[in-house]
């Protein structure tokens, strides 16, 4: 239990200087604009500049968006300075992948303090692990007939956080496959020959880590992870217990009767809303930001009410 009062100590203790650093926790009165708290740049796997998204958000009519890369914070000062004369509030984000029962879990933090000192060694530590498995990729990737190299990779994506997509992208560009799917089937997919396992953290350490850069701890996508009822309410309750602040209960691919379990769960746990459409740009065709594939649409309300959660 003492760590839990530490976190929530350290949590208080800055909450007064993460308030101050975030540009506008305002609630704007009447503010009708829509919302999308989970997009991506190609500081990860997205395909637009974090200024570009900036420039996105406004031809969209949104009021705000958040910067949720993978595993990365390195877009977040661009975005952040191109939006500062601009009507558009850019919330600092991450999207955490993590593990838990031999499944993918991703855990967004919003209103990150990303400068925070621990938080970046802990970054630096988890993408130095990153290069090593990339490294080894590559030369799985050689062994299979590709002439490819981890300079290669750096140098036709700078500055991202390198995934699998990258992988995808280029053997699609150097003529290896004829679409995406086939790079992950016959190359770099779980159960492909070139696939090598990257580190991963738990939800709960994910869920601390957030806590700690005075964020919001949120459960992304819930539905994607294809869960029973039983396993998703354990899994939300035991984040709940670490620190857990929201859940995604609106998203681009959720059904009607998806999006009403997810909101019955936050309202079981008493959990905040949030939404948002998962934008990447050119790797995910057909997803636009703010309204996803057409239908999505997440009220400014849900933005304020996370608002108030950090100026309590």
């Amino acid at each position: 239990m003492r760590w839990r009062v530490n976190v929530l100590y350290t949590l208080l203790k800055k909450r007064k200087t993460i308030i101050n650093m975030i540009r506008n926790l305002t609630i704007r009165p009447g503010e009708t604009r829509p919302v999308d708290l989970h997009v991506h740049s190609n500081r990860s796997d997205g395909s637009e500049t974090p200024s570009a998204l900036v420039d996105m958000a406004l031809e969209k009519g949104l009021a705000a968006f958040a910067l949720t890369d993978h595993d990365t914070t390195d877009g977040l000062s661009e975005a952040i300075a191109y939006a500062a004369d601009k009507d558009i509030e850019v919330i600092p984000g991450i999207e955490f992948s993590t593990e838990y029962e031999g499944r993918d879990i991703h855990v967004v933090g919003l209103y990150i303090d990303y400068t925070e000192e621990r938080f970046q060694h802990y970054l630096k530590d988890f993408q130095n692990s990153r290069d090593l498995r990339n490294q080894k990729m590559c030369k799985k990737l050689q062994e299979h007939g590709v002439d490819i190299t981890y300079e290669q990779l750096l140098a036709e994506f700078p500055g991202s956080v390198l995934t699998r997509a990258h992988y995808a992208r280029f053997l699609l560009a150097h003529g290896y496959v004829k679409g995406l799917p086939e790079a992950f089937d016959r190359y770099v997919g779980d159960h492909a020959p070139c696939f090598i396992p990257r580190e991963k953290v738990t939800p709960m350490q994910a869920v601390h880590l957030i806590l700690q850069s005075g964020g919001i701890p949120v459960l992304a996508h819930p539905i994607l992870y294809h869960m029973s009822n039983e396993r998703l309410d354990k899994l939300v309750a035991t984040l709940k217990q670490e620190g857990l602040a929201g859940i995604e209960a609106i998203y681009s691919t959720y059904n009607a009767a998806e999006e009403r379990q997810i909101r019955r769960l936050a309202a079981k746990y008493e959990l905040l809303l949030s939404g948002g459409s998962d934008f990447h740009g050119a790797a995910k065709p057909g997803l636009s930001m703010g309204n996803g594939y057409g239908k999505l649409y997440v009220p400014y309300e849900i933005l304020a009410g996370m608002k108030q959660y950090l100026s309590k």
